[in-house]
């Protein structure tokens, strides 16, 4: 199965990358209780390698970091804590008019045969509220951030 969301965010790649790949940052953002930063990767802390455990609703999903590449796109894959085989999962960010399309595309086979349609909706709504999440703290720490510079300006 797979599933492919897609997301606005006005602001420029780098910035969507940094605050994405900042797992240790995503209770504020990403509807998650918390991320444990359970092994660093290259760069430090969450490049390459990285294994990370969200933590959200119940559950811990381990999960390993397999492609790094500052600004366009990271991938990780599952490593332990959901009914689900060979997930993998890519997050690119393109530019686009006004900053950046975040795609986050998804790639798993269920563990419980037949479950795969409720499994591809749960986890849809999921990506779709964390996309939505990254883009309103994105967009907010990015207006305060220009509104602390033009009071540092006047």
């Amino acid at each position: 199965m797979q599933i492919e969301v897609a997301q606005q965010i006005a602001a420029p790649r780098e910035r969507v990358f940094d605050v994405y790949s900042d797992f240790l940052g995503w209770p504020r953002w990403a509807g998650v209780k918390e991320v444990v930063l359970r092994q660093q990767g290259d760069p430090p802390p969450s490049g390459l390698g990285a294994i990370r455990v969200v933590r959200a609703r119940g559950m811990a999903i381990e999960e390993e970091i397999t492609a790094w590449e500052r600004p366009a796109r990271m991938s990780y894959r599952l490593i332990a804590g959901a009914p689900i085989r060979d997930h993998g999962g890519e997050v690119r960010f393109e530019p686009a008019a006004g900053g950046t399309r975040v795609v986050w595309t998804i790639r798993f086979r269920p563990l419980v045969p037949g479950t795969g349609w409720l499994l591809r909706s749960v986890l849809s709504r999921e990506i779709r509220n964390a996309l939505a999440g990254l883009a309103r703290y994105t967009d907010s720490s990015r207006a305060a951030a220009q509104v602390q510079t033009q009071a540092a300006d006047q």
